[in-house]
């Protein structure tokens, strides 16, 4: 994998080890040689992402949507900067540039990033494998949500175990190159009958 997208905070959180845990993503993704692709900001733990990709020469490209720009919490230090005119594009663009997708600890704008990205994966738009990296059983709540979802019936084991959860990043990416698609024509085509 040449290139992961992280989506994460745009604020801190309550936590120190969720800031910390952005700045490990930001080292390990450097040590790797793993350009960090995100949302473009410069605060919050999408800023102490950045910020510590570029300070262990690391690449970041940053796609930010021109509104955020203008409102100056754009990054201005990064390898590669995108300007774009909408949400849209931003996720487009980033699904684009990516070969993997981690969501860290944030807020509605996270949650709602990796999960377009893990539709797209449902409806076969791309098979590429996102995971959760679990700071502090940040997630935890959320795991044994979609669990809840998959008993009731209306998310699939198959789409459910798309999902990794980790609390490690080097974990995560261990799993994450041994990433076998799941068979997505199979779950389009059943639920059709």
């Amino acid at each position: 994998m040449k290139r992961i997208a992280v989506f994460c905070g745009s604020n801190h959180g309550a936590r120190p080890a969720y800031t910390a845990a952005a700045r490990a993503v930001g080292e390990l993704f450097a040590r790797e040689g793993i350009t960090t692709v995100y949302g473009g900001g410069s605060v919050g733990l999408m800023g102490e992402l950045a910020d510590a990709a570029l300070a262990s020469g690391g690449e970041v490209i940053g796609v930010i949507p021109r509104p955020l720009w203008d409102r100056e919490v754009g990054h201005h230090g990064l390898t590669d900067l995108r300007i774009v005119e909408s949400m849209h594009e931003r996720k487009t663009l980033i699904s684009a540039l990516s070969d993997a997708f981690i969501a860290l600890p944030g807020g509605l704008g996270t949650f709602e990033e990796i999960f377009e990205v893990w539709t797209w994966a449902q409806l076969g738009m791309h098979q590429k494998p996102l995971g959760f990296l679990n700071v502090d059983e940040y997630f935890s709540s959320l795991a044994t949500f979609l669990d809840h979802a998959n008993g009731e019936g209306f998310i699939r084991t198959e789409q459910r175990n798309v999902a990794i959860f980790e609390s490690d990043p080097a974990t995560m990416l261990q799993r994450f190159a041994s990433y076998a698609p799941p068979a997505v024509r199979k779950w389009i085509d059943d639920s059709r009958t």
